[in-house]
């Protein structure tokens, strides 16, 4: 077992949440991608179930300093939701219901690193979770894996989300952790 440093490992999954968990109905959940030219793309529910899903199995580990292993998702990756998407944007923000934003490179959100997950451990993402929809950006701190996530503005320019506007790191890379600006 390898964790990153000052990680130490749960088996269960702790809630942590910059406000109150939302639930978000299926029926009204939409998921849009604005490229940095404001060209749109939607999803809603339906039209993300019908889309070719994966299975990842992934580590999480969070800022707080816990680190969850081989944990089992399904999700459509970020891959898929970006074919044909005309974009030379270098940045992304991300959007969930509630108002709460990350930001990370584009780059990051691309090759199979992120997914629009909706199941956990072969049930449905609870609320608690992020559910119905978050973000899983695995390889980077939990922060940036939105939950209940309802769209990414593709931007040229890097700009802060709710926790880097705090004094997050603007990345949050745990092997090297880049927990706080500065690190």
């Amino acid at each position: 077992m390898r964790l990153p440093p000052g990680q130490y490992l749960t088996e269960d999954f702790p809630v942590l949440t910059a406000g109150p968990t939302l639930r978000v109905p299926t029926d009204t959940w939409e998921f849009v991608i604005v490229t940095e030219a404001g060209e749109k793309h939607r999803w809603d529910w339906q039209q993300l179930m019908a889309l070719p899903s994966e299975r990842p199995t992934v580590d999480l580990h969070c800022v707080t300093k816990w680190s969850k292993l081989h944990t089992r998702w399904q999700g459509v990756s970020l891959d898929v939701l970006l074919e044909g998407v005309d974009t030379a944007a270098d940045y992304a923000m991300v959007h969930s219901y509630g108002g709460y934003t990350t930001n990370l490179p584009y780059e990051d959100l691309l090759h199979g690193q992120a997914w629009i997950a909706y199941k956990f451990d072969g049930e449905d993402l609870t609320p608690e979770h992020g559910g119905p929809a978050r973000l899983l950006v695995p390889h980077l701190y939990l922060w940036k894996s939105a939950k209940w996530v309802r769209g990414i503005t593709l931007m040229d320019e890097d700009e802060p989300g709710f926790w880097e506007s705090a004094g997050y790191h603007d990345y949050g890379d745990p092997w090297r952790e880049q927990r706080y600006q500065g690190d």
